[in-house]
C-alpha cells in the first residue's frame, strides 16, 4: 500500500495535468475558471502530502480540531474533530497550510503568494461572478507562474521530475488577447480582484528566481526550426489581435537602412545599378511587412521625418530581379 503522503503526490499530479490538458483545449470558454479550481486543487494535494511528510505521515495532523459547548453552554476544554455534513474529518485547506508551510520557511514566499492570488481567482470563479475575459493575460501570467512553481517545488521536496510525464506550460496561442487594453472597463468586483493581484506582484524583484509570483509575458519573433515552434503571421487585419514591438525588437527585425540594403546589392549582384528599376522594385516590397517598414525619426511624433528599414530577407525577393555573382 502507498504511504498517503505518495498517493497524494500522485494525485496531485493528476489534477495539475488535468488543469493544464483543459486549459489547452481549443474554444474552451471557461478556460481560466476551470485551470485555478483545478490548479488549486492539485496545490492543496500537494501540501498536504509535504505536511504530512513533516508530521510522521500521521493523518490527524491534517485534521481541524474545535471545542464544543457543554450542557452548561460553556466552552469544553477538550478539542474534537470537526466534521463534514457527511460525518467524515474535517481536514486543513489550502490557506491554512501554505500560510503555515511558509512561516516554517518550507514554503518560498513567492509560491505563497501566487497561491494567494490563484486562490482569489479560485473563489471569483466558483462563487458570484465569473472573472471576465479581459483578465486573460493578466491570469495567464499567474497561472503560468503556478505551473512553473508546482513543477520546481515538486522537485524540491519529493525529488519527483515531471519531465517524464509531458507537462508543458500554458500556451500563449489559447490567449484572447484584447485588442487594446487601454480600453477595458472593469466592475467594481473585478477592480477589487485586479488591484489585489497586482500588490501581490510588487514584490518579486528577481525574474530569474527559482520561484515566482507571476510570469511575464513578452513576445518576441525569431526563427526555429522546431516543430512545435509557434507561428506569427505580420497582418494588416484591424480585428486581429495587437503586438506592440519595442525599440528593441523593431532594430532587430529591420536592421538595415536605405544604404545598407544598396551596398549589399551592390555585393550580391552583378547586374545591379541604383536606377529607376531599383527604386521601383524596392518600393513595391516596402508593401510587404515581413520585408520592410517605414518609421518615424521621432516614434512619438508623427509629424517628423521618415526613414524605410528593412529585413534581410528582402534579398531573396531582389533575388528574382537581379543576377547573382558568381
Amino acid at each position: 500500500m502507498k504511504a498517503r503522503s505518495k498517493e497524494l503526490i500522485d494525485r496531485a499530479i493528476s489534477a495539475m495535468l488535468g488543469a493544464i490538458e483543459l486549459y489547452n483545449k481549443p474554444n474552451f470558454p471557461y478556460r481560466m475558471e476551470t485551470f485555478a479550481i483545478l490548479a488549486i486543487n492539485g496545490w492543496e494535494l500537494l501540501l498536504k502530502a509535504k505536511w504530512l511528510d513533516e508530521n510522521q505521515n500521521k493523518l490527524k495532523s491534517l485534521y481541524v480540531y474545535e471545542r464544543r459547548k457543554n450542557k452548561n453552554g460553556k466552552q469544553s476544554g477538550k478539542e474534537y474533530i470537526k466534521k463534514t455534513r457527511a460525518g467524515t474529518p474535517f481536514t486543513h485547506a489550502i490557506d491554512w497550510l501554505a500560510k503555515k508551510l511558509y512561516e516554517q520557511k518550507k514554503l518560498d514566499i513567492a509560491v505563497f503568494q501566487n497561491l494567494q492570488g490563484l486562490i482569489e481567482i479560485r473563489d471569483a470563479s466558483i462563487h458570484f461572478y465569473t472573472v471576465s475575459q479581459d483578465f486573460n493575460i493578466r491570469l495567464y501570467e499567474y497561472g503560468a507562474a503556478c505551473v512553473k512553481n508546482f513543477i520546481a517545488v515538486l522537485s524540491e521536496w519529493f525529488k519527483r521530475e515531471l519531465s517524464e510525464l509531458g507537462l508543458h506550460l500554458l500556451p500563449l496561442v489559447f490567449l484572447n488577447l484584447p485588442a487594446q487594453v487601454e480600453g477595458l472597463q472593469f466592475n467594481v468586483e473585478e477592480t477589487a480582484l485586479l488591484r489585489f493581484l497586482d500588490n501581490l506582484d510588487k514584490t518579486q524583484s528577481n525574474p530569474d528566481a527559482t520561484y515566482s509570483v507571476t510570469v511575464n509575458v513578452e513576445i518576441k519573433f525569431t526563427k526555429s526550426k522546431a516543430k512545435d515552434a509557434l507561428g506569427v503571421h505580420i497582418t494588416n487585419d484591424p480585428n486581429a489581435p495587437e503586438v506592440r514591438l519595442t525599440e528593441e525588437q523593431i532594430k532587430e527585425k529591420y536592421p538595415w537602412d536605405y544604404k545598407t540594403l544598396t551596398d549589399k546589392c551592390r555585393d550580391r549582384y552583378s547586374n545591379f545599378k541604383t536606377d529607376n528599376k531599383y527604386h521601383k522594385v524596392r518600393k513595391s516590397l516596402m508593401n510587404n511587412e515581413k520585408l520592410g517598414m517605414i518609421r518615424y525619426l521621432d516614434p512619438n511624433n508623427e509629424k517628423s521625418q521618415k526613414k524605410p528599414f528593412f529585413n534581410p530577407n528582402i534579398l531573396q525577393e531582389f533575388d528574382k530581379y537581379y543576377n547573382k555573382n558568381g
